[in-house]
């Protein structure tokens, strides 16, 4: 393919990208902070958890609502008001002033996250060919992790330096800009934009039923997209997943203080390591992922044998990462299990837009977010009180392995082929 064709969706990438990088920065600035906040406000094990709780309770419900209306008034509208949302309410999160003013504004920055992930999927659904779906969304969620990783340095340092009050600040503005620049830079569909070259339009509706628009003229039934075995399974095998990735992004920090013992300096430090493996795993799933459908011709076998085996990996790593001593094995081990677990990721994404129409893929995409984000109620709260019951973490990292060992064991018995048939509205169009 020519330099042409792939130009302008490459600059739509390079936006996405850039967005789940500030996504995460901010989504793991709270556990970076923690410590520094507990020291402030002297929170429990539980207080801390219910907090950690708090931002889900919001995010899942608009995880839902986020992708529906992605479908219902394209990506470009629903992620400036997503991110301008989130940003204003990460800047707030500044003039907390003790639990329950914590409480509250992480609920409602969880209802302006809520959206971004489904309607990124979205946008990769409208702007990239079948084809290079799972290197999009790969690339695109790689953003995460690696936000992930630039949340421990960037939060970590600027808290000691200047506050964690400054930090929610810099990430608010930072959140901002981006918004701006995607109002400014992209379109709902490619065929809206000027930019846009002919050829690269026939590149990216090449091998569709039909071509993409951006407002369907009719709906099919809202069930009838969100209710089928398929979108169903999948949505709890993620459920399974997101729980050990929440545990690790609420708990991890944490437990390297309190069980392991190491400063707060180091700590900001050490957690980067497993979220830049994670950055490479996503990137290196999607590539996986196309490389075996374009040598077996398999699409759903693609997406299943990485899921289930790169999952299966990741759980046991996770669940012997709490029996082991030395603070140098339990990163290493960590850093394996996070790395293998981002290795699925593409695949749930591109097994909800094998499944469902272009039209559908933001609502079902969403109800499968919606419904795994659950997990980020649970497991903060679920290991507080383990923590606090027990005066241990092994139990903690024990369930969240067993619980991806289920997820994998989902996808590979109940996931089948056979996508929804397209609307006749689209075709005509």
């Amino acid at each position: 393919m020519n330099k042409t064709s792939t130009r302008y969706r490459g600059v739509v990438l390079t936006l996405l990208f850039l967005a789940m990088i500030i996504n995460y920065v901010d989504r793991a600035a709270l556990s970076i902070a923690m410590p520094f906040i507990t020291q402030e406000y002297h929170l429990t094990p539980t207080e801390k958890g219910m907090i950690f709780s708090s931002f889900f309770v919001g995010y899942a419900l608009f995880c839902f609502i986020g992708g529906y209306l992605a479908d219902c008034f394209g990506p470009k509208k629903v992620m400036t008001c997503a991110m301008s949302f989130w940003s204003v309410l990460c800047g707030l999160t500044a003039l907390a002033f003790n639990f329950w003013s914590l409480l509250i504004v992480r609920a409602l920055f969880g209802v302006g996250k809520g959206p971004v992930s489904t309607t990124a999927n979205k946008a990769v659904n409208n702007w990239f060919p079948i084809r290079e779906h799972a290197r999009a969304i790969g690339i695109n969620q790689a953003g995460g992790p690696l936000g992930g990783a630039l949340a421990g340095p960037i939060v970590g340092l600027l808290a000691l330096w200047l506050g964690w009050r400054v930090a929610f600040v810099v990430i608010a503005v930072m959140g901002l800009a981006w918004a701006v620049a995607w109002a400014r830079l992209v379109m709902a569909t490619p065929a809206e934009h000027p930019r846009v070259a002919p050829d690269e339009l026939a590149a990216i509706e090449e091998g569709r039923d039909a071509p993409v628009s951006a407002l369907p003229s009719e709906r099919t039934p809202l069930l009838k997209g969100i209710l089928q075995r398929s979108v169903l399974a999948t949505g709890v095998s993620l459920f399974c997943y997101n729980y050990i990735l929440f545990f690790f992004m609420t708990w991890f920090p944490s437990y390297l203080i309190d069980a392991k013992g190491i400063d707060l300096k180091s700590m900001s430090i050490v957690t980067a390591l497993p979220w830049l493996v994670g950055a490479l795993g996503y990137m290196g799933g999607g590539v996986l992922i196309d490389y075996i459908y374009k040598r077996t011709g398999r699409q759903l076998f693609s997406r299943k044998v990485v899921l289930v085996t790169c999952l299966l990996i990741a759980s046991l790593c996770i669940g012997i990462t709490g029996q082991v001593e030395s603070v140098t094995a339990v990163v290493s081990v960590m850093t394996v299990a996070i790395g293998f677990l981002m290795l699925t990721a593409p695949a749930y994404w591109s097994l909800i837009q094998d499944s469902v129409p272009s039209h559908q893929v933001g609502t079902a995409g969403s109800f499968m977010h919606g419904l795994a984000n659950l997990s980020g109620i649970v497991a903060p709260t679920v290991t507080g009180f383990i923590i606090q019951s027990s005066g241990t973490y092994v139990s903690g990292f024990v369930l969240a392995g067993v619980l991806g060992a289920v997820g994998a064991a989902i996808v590979a018995l109940f996931v089948v082929a056979g996508r929804a048939e397209p609307e006749p509205v689209l075709a005509a169009g």
